[in-house]
């Protein structure tokens, strides 16, 4: 089997990317066998009609090229063969439950014998799924509702050091980054309700300076506070917390709080559901196992988060250019409807020598929200002209025009040049 046609709608199918040394089709048949109705052993209640209403059945399997070493390391000489499966699983026997799907199709299957690599590259759910759950609440068009912001970026910074600011210190750096006209702005994901600077704490030094600001200019600048924590109830109080304050969004460690808190959290919440996807990493950053982050966002995505992190051009981290232009173009797909999409955060690392790579290599879209920290920190002449000189490259990039000509007649950019480096060299992914 080579090809695989488009699935019903009482499927879900995933798709495997298998590596053994032994027989790769077979092993994509034990999966839909084992991860269904069956186990090690024949089962006397294994009948040909449960197995044709609720047993998971392979569809296609595509043979690709052996490799010379596998991803987990075992002894022998290969090659270790690669296929990729794509197998079908009854909405009867999985639901719509996302936990279940996790499970079933999922959780288990890395357990079986005979894998030197398996990795989930595709998920395409049937609409149930969509009737099920909420997805996000606002969104790229509620984010640019709630900031303000249309025909361009949103652009965002993030509050450093990302750990030891007090509360007063942290509404000191706000003021001067809302005075330099930023849209957004967070705390560090790392910040969430430590003892010398509480949630509570923090909300009343900075939500004066957010409303003052807007009642002097009509500009209302987000600010996501982190409320992670392990307790769902405490979390939905700490974003009730930050809404009666007059807030409108909040930072959440997704892997962190596990599908079950978000679900919890999504309903009952009145905020912007920032997503940090810390964790995905331990997913997916070797090739030949976990997961890809199209198969890993679609879960989050239906359970409301609004804008996700996905990384930059020239990251600080380990993800390529390439990979954060997939992830950009997955949470930009609609899985349903257009509504269903999230804001893409462009970040990590990210300063305005990035933005002209950004603009090409993402289509030459604006719907994105460019979160720099420490590129705008770090700016010579403090946070306040680094948001301005990443709102004069984005200017540069929309209009074809290189940033060290742009930064001639702008010097808060020309400083951010100089101190961050050439953007010629940030941008030679373009």
């Amino acid at each position: 089997m080579d090809t695989a046609d488009t699935p019903p709608d009482d499927v879900v199918r995933l798709t495997y990317r298998i590596e053994s040394a032994g027989d790769t089709h077979a092993l994509a048949r034990k999966i839909a066998h084992d991860q269904s109705t069956g186990t090690f052993v024949h089962l006397p209640g294994e009948t040909p009609e449960l197995k044709a209403r609720v047993g998971a059945r392979v569809v296609a399997v595509r043979d690709l090229p052996d490799l010379d070493r596998p991803s987990i390391p075992e002894d022998g000489p290969g090659p270790w063969h690669v296929a990729e499966a794509d197998i079908d699983f009854p909405l009867e026997a999985i639901g719509t439950d996302l936990a279940a799907l996790m499970t079933i199709a999922i959780g288990g299957t890395y357990s079986i014998k005979g894998f030197s690599g398996i990795r989930v590259t595709g998920l395409r759910l049937p609409p149930a799924f969509a009737e099920r759950y909420p997805g996000p609440q606002f969104g790229t068009a509620g984010t640019r509702r709630l900031t303000g912001v249309h025909g361009r970026p949103v652009i965002g910074s993030i509050v450093k050091p990302a750990l030891g600011l007090r509360p007063a210190e942290t509404a000191a750096m706000v003021r001067e980054l809302v005075e330099a006209g930023v849209d957004f702005i967070k705390d560090d994901e790392k910040l969430m309700n430590p003892g010398y600077s509480s949630l509570a704490d923090r909300v009343r030094a900075v939500m004066p300076v957010i409303l003052d600001h807007e009642q002097r200019t009509g500009k209302k600048v987000m600010y996501a506070f982190g409320i992670s924590c392990t307790d769902p109830e405490e979390m939905v109080r700490q974003a009730d917390r930050v809404a009666d304050a007059g807030g409108n969004a909040a930072v959440i460690n997704i892997h962190s709080i596990g599908l079950g808190a978000m679900a919890w959290l999504r309903r009952r919440s009145r905020l912007a559901l920032h997503a940090h996807r810390n964790g995905w990493d331990i997913l997916t950053r070797h090739p030949g196992l976990g997961m890809d982050f199209s198969v890993y966002q679609q879960f989050w995505r239906l359970l409301g988060v609004d804008q996700f992190q996905i990384n930059g051009i020239g990251a600080k981290y380990w993800e390529s250019d390439d990979s954060f232009v997939r992830s950009f173009q997955a949470v930009t797909t609609p899985l349903f409807h257009p509504g269903d999409c999230a804001m893409p955060v462009v970040c990590s690392g990210q300063w305005g020598g990035q933005a002209p790579a950004t603009w090409a290599r993402t289509g030459q879209t604006q719907d994105l929200l460019y979160l720099c920290g420490g590129g705008v920190v770090s700016h010579p002449g403090g946070p306040g002209a680094g948001v301005l000189a990443v709102r004069q490259a984005w200017e540069a990039a929309v209009q074809g025009i290189p940033l060290e000509v742009y930064a001639r007649e702008h010097p808060p950019l020309a400083q951010s040049l100089a101190r961050f480096g050439s953007s010629s060299k940030e941008s030679s992914d373009a």
